[in-house]
């Protein structure tokens, strides 16, 4: 690649100005920024920018200048470049003086506090992290030691929180995974984020993690990136780009079809999350693709099913890391955790719901702390954690539970140590099996899918505030109903229970943890009913048996004939709850109590009570929650069908039997009619002091409501007092979470719904089964493949000398069959020859766990080393025996060829090393061998003799004579030794005293003659 340089040999100082295009999206924030002192301070920016973090680590030099070279050299960018490598700590860095000569922005090494400015390039120094905070970078000691440090993700995760959509991160050439963790919190942040093609670059580690997250906006070599990045920033943060708002009903419109498009693709519904949410991620692909209308990416959209996957994923970004929010999950471990422990006996189980779990995280966080809280009690305990998302791709990362090494920054040295295991390549972390085996992970529709049931913890962090505010007022009931009593309940920290507080009390405001309360306001029942058909309902739809009346169950006669006389003499009643919520009704309440208009929910008896009533019943209410004490209040005159009647009203708290123990209190209001007024004795002469006596009462009572009524106004202001303050600290607390509304959750489904609820657990386990089968069935078929591979018979035996396996070789040496699976070992017919210990064998090697090897032969011929090893399973236990049966019959072949070599050998050694000649000749009488001795005693060499005839070396008077004495020798009768006369090279005839043998071979034929000669009078 021709790596384009650009060296600037007389830059002017312009101020830093950003295009134009920028000008829509100033912030106040950055116009207050104070200029740097030194040599180095430039003027505070004018408008807000993007910020580009560049991290790289091995190769990063040529990615950095194939980068900056192919920035256009006429313009200034209107960004700020900030540069992460890993430097050596006891190295001056020259990388400043490096990137200068590529481009014509001002390139600085960082100080401590160093302001930011648009069309300038940053380097990080040697032996620091650097984060970014409030337009400034500042410098930080490392705190991991080398080797451990992660600079990139620690930049990238400050740039996100600091700058949210206008940071860009950018990840180069690089070994490891550093940079991984900062790509996610960019992108949950709404930014951008471009990766090397691995393809260009050096070491392509941190570009392949990256990749590997699924969150990279542009795949492109260096060179290419300049050019994309400028572009990028002209339509997500220039005059084009719209901000981020209610949306229009045109984008309304669009918004239902990509939702109809996003359902049909995926199966989930995003109606109901927030539309500022959606909007945001929308607008972001649509910059990354270059599109301008929200129409023209619909129909993208509809043509590019990778997009929908693209789109669906970037909506569920989800920040996450090991015990996010630590202070959250200190109060977690000291305040939750221990209370799930509370009141259970050994061996219980102990349930953990995780929904919106992403990769992970937070699920193993969870029950990192279970496993710690366990120890500490040294009690034995079932824990089960049940997470699930929505996310495939997350819940797939999840089950693997692998992590870039990053995580070290969120863990502890101390955890690190005991619950991760370093992987052998270096770079990643593995969950510890122990914990991984607490954790279920399933695919789960928080929305739609039946809930768990159960719990002692659900933990819904960051999830709820991206929902809208509907689908928040469904999950609270939701969660009240999964949760056993006194469950706990924990939220992020820009999250609430919203009204539901009666639902769940606060264990910790600060980091939102709730515990679950009984529900006697029938909230939850109102909220199930939709799902759950009523009893009259189910009634109808069931068969009743002719004849039968609903309720078979007979009745004792006492209570028969005491709710005979309730019915008779007992007044109208109710009981409630401290704010009026009715819980039961009995006798007629009609005559005091109507429905008021409008949606019916839960009926409140204030809201119910008649004219004349309300007031009264309110205050006494009041008055009884207050003091724990009987309220009566007798003669009211309350409205009943155009007439107004006399009322006794008592109210009496209810303080015994086993209401007495509920964590709310209840309350019983008693309706009575009170008796008319008796008429006054006497005539008309009477009624003058009768009108007065009654207009006499009639003051007192007027004094005496009055007077109520001051009362009452006197509590209405202490409790709108009381309000007040709740209302501040409301506010506050909305004002902390961003006035993100929660509200409850629509009704479950059928009345079966716990039922439904275990088939989603089954379901669960059942799909973590079948992924661990899945994995169990391909290693067994390697292993099998291995097996039959090897070509070595192996035989699996149990305890009872029964056959578990064998491979297909073992069945030449042992005649088996798939069907002898099961049979003993001792009643298969074997192939071996003179060997049938092996029963024997076979139980000795069990009791003494000592090998045995043996050689064993079949009825074939061929050999065999059988060796008989006790079989250990992973634990180091004992389950029987494995015997391997190794073809040696090659090896044996070779040692008797070896042992047959060897005595030729010795021979030869004989023949070379004897004074006299030896030689051999084969029937037709040409030699075939010629020793040393022979070359010494006639004078032609081996090769000349090998050429040679024995009649060419036996003078002619003797030939027909030597000739008769091969033939005898041809037949294999013995000679004597005798005397000959032979030719020597120089021509002359020498006297020999000659030993002739026959050489005869394994069919008994004579193949040869050899034969050994010595001169005459030369002694031996």
């Amino acid at each position: 690649m021709t790596k384009k340089k650009v060296v600037v040999r007389n830059r002017e100082k312009e101020p830093p100005v950003a295009p134009a295009a920028l000008a829509a999206f100033a912030s106040p924030a950055n116009e207050a920024v104070a200029p740097e002192a030194g040599p180095r301070a430039v003027e505070p920016p004018a408008r807000s920018f993007p910020i580009v973090g560049i991290g790289a680590s091995a190769g990063g030099l040529g990615a950095f200048e194939a980068f900056f070279s192919g920035m256009p050299p006429a313009s200034n960018p209107g960004m700020a470049f900030v540069l992460v490598q890993h430097l050596a700590p006891d190295h001056k860095s020259l990388l400043t003086e490096l990137i200068q000569r590529y481009t014509r922005m001002r390139v600085f090494e960082v100080e401590d506090g160093m302001v930011v400015q648009p069309n300038c390039a940053y380097i990080i120094p040697p032996a620091r992290d650097m984060a970014f905070l409030n337009g400034a970078l500042q410098l930080l000691e490392p705190g991991a030691p080398r080797g451990q440090r992660l600079p990139i993700d620690f930049f990238f995760r400050s740039l996100a929180q600091d700058q949210g959509e206008r940071a860009i991160g950018i990840v180069l050439s690089g070994t490891g995974s550093d940079g991984t963790v900062g790509v996610r919190a960019i992108k949950a942040e709404g930014g951008m984020v471009m990766v090397q093609n691995p393809g260009s670059t050096e070491y392509d580690g941190m570009p392949r993690h990256a990749l590997a997250t699924g969150l990279v906006d542009y795949e492109l070599p260096p060179a290419e990136m300049a050019a994309q990045l400028i572009a990028y920033v002209a339509r997500a943060f220039g005059t084009s780009a719209r901000p981020v708002g209610a949306p229009a009903p045109r984008m309304e419109q669009a918004l239902r079809k990509v939702f109809v498009l996003l359902r049909a693709q995926t199966g989930h519904d995003f109606s109901q999350y927030k539309p500022s949410t959606i909007c945001r991620r929308i607008e972001r692909r649509m910059v990354v693709h270059q599109v301008e209308a929200i129409e023209d990416y619909l129909k993208y959209l509809q043509q590019t099913p990778l997009e929908v996957e693209a789109l669906f994923r970037d909506l569920l970004i989800g920040v996450t890391n090991f015990f996010r929010d630590p202070e959250a999950f200190k109060v977690l471990e000291t305040e939750g955790i221990p209370r799930l422990f509370a009141g259970k006996a050994a061996g219980a189980v102990i349930r953990v719901w995780v929904p919106g779990c992403s990769s992970g995280e937070e699920a193993y966080s969870i029950a990192i702390l279970l496993q710690e809280r366990l120890e500490a009690l040294k009690q034995s305990y079932t824990l089960q954690v049940f997470a699930t998302d929505i996310d495939s791709a997350a819940i797939a990362t999840a089950r693997v539970g692998l992590y870039p090494a990053s995580i070290a920054a969120d863990l502890s040295p101390e955890r690190l140590a005991r619950f991760f295991i370093a992987e052998p390549e270096g770079g990643q972390y593995r969950i510890h099996k122990g914990i991984r085996d607490m954790l279920i992970f399933s695919e789960q529709n928080l929305i739609k899918d039946p809930p768990f049931s159960r719990l002692d913890l659900i933990s819904c962090r960051n999830l709820l505030i991206y929902l809208g505010g509907e689908l928040q007022k469904k999950l609270m009931p939701l969660f009240h109903y999964a949760l056993n009593p006194g469950g706990v309940l924990f939220l992020g920290t820009s999250e609430t229970v919203g009204e539901f507080g009666d639902l769940f009390p606060v264990l910790d405001r600060k980091t939102k943890l709730f515990r679950r309360k009984e529900d006697f306001r029938g909230a939850q029942r109102a909220a199930l009913s939709r799902f759950l058909p009523t009893m009259t309902a189910m009634d109808s739809v069931l068969p009743r048996a002719a004849g039968k009346p609903a309720f078979p169950a007979k009745l004792p006669l006492r209570e028969l004939t005491e709710q005979a006389l309730l019915q008779q003499v007992a007044p109208s009643g109710a009981l409630v709850n401290a704010q009026g919520d009715i819980l039961y009704l009995h006798g007629r309440t009609g005559r005091y109590l109507e429905l008021a208009p409008g949606e019916a929910g839960i009926n409140n008896i204030l809201k119910m009570a008649r004219e004349g009533l309300r007031r009264e019943l309110s205050m006494a209410l009041h008055e009884a929650s207050v003091t724990k004490a009987l309220v009566r209040s007798p003669g009211l005159r309350v409205k009943t069908n155009g007439d107004f009647s006399l009322v006794n009203l008592t109210i009496r708290p209810m303080t015994t039997g086993q209401v007495a123990t509920l964590e709310v209190p209840l309350y019983l209001i008693i309706l009575e009619e009170a008796p008319p007024a008796e008429p006054a004795p006497g005539g008309l002469a009477a009624g003058a002091s009768v009108l007065a006596v009654e207009a006499d009462a009639r003051i007192g009572a007027l004094k005496a409501e009055l007077q109520t009524k001051e009362d009452y106004l006197q509590t209405a202001n202490e409790e709108l007092e009381t309000s007040n303050e709740e209302l501040k600290s409301s506010n506050e607390e909305m004002q902390s979470v961003n006035e993100e509304l929660q509200s409850t959750n629509e009704e479950m489904e059928t009345s079966k719904e716990e039922l439904q609820s275990v088939n989603e657990e089954l379901a669960t386990v059942n799909a973590e089964l079948q992924s661990k089968v899945a994995d169990l069935s391909r290693a067994n078929g390697d292993m099998n493949n291995l097996l039959a591979g090897t070509g070595i018979g192996t035989v699996f035996v149990d305890h009872q000398l029964r056959i578990l396996r064998f491979t297909p070789a073992a069945s030449q040496i042992i005649n088996l069959i798939p069907s002898d699976v099961g049979r003993p070992v001792g009643h298969i017919v074997s192939n071996l020859v003179g060997y049938d210990r092996l029963g024997v064998d076979l139980r000795e090697v069990l009791e003494t766990l000592v090998a045995k090897a043996l050689e064993v032969r079949t009825a074939e011929g061929k050999r065999y080393r059988m060796l008989i090893l006790p079989y250990r399973t992973i634990d180091n236990v004992i389950e029987g025996a494995v015997i391997t049966f190794l073809d040696i019959t090659e090896l044996k072949q070779a040692e008797e060829a070896l042992r047959k070599a060897n005595g030729l050998l010795r021979l030869a050694v004989v023949v070379r090393d004897a004074h006299d000649a030896i030689t051999v000749q084969d029937l037709a009488g040409r030699i075939i061998a010629w020793n040393p001795g022979a070359v010494r005693l006639y004078g032609w060499s081996e090769a000349e003799a090998l050429a040679m005839n024995v009649r060419d070396r036996i003078p002619q008077a003797l030939r027909e004579e030597a000739l008769a004495t091969l033939r005898q020798l041809s037949r294999a009768e013995v000679l004597e030794p005798y005397s000959a006369q032979r030719l020597t090279r120089a021509g002359t005839v020498l006297e020999v005293s000659m030993v002739s043998t026959a050489l005869v071979d394994e069919a008994g034929q004579v193949y040869a003659i050899s034969t050994t000669e010595r001169a005459r009078g030369i002694s031996g």
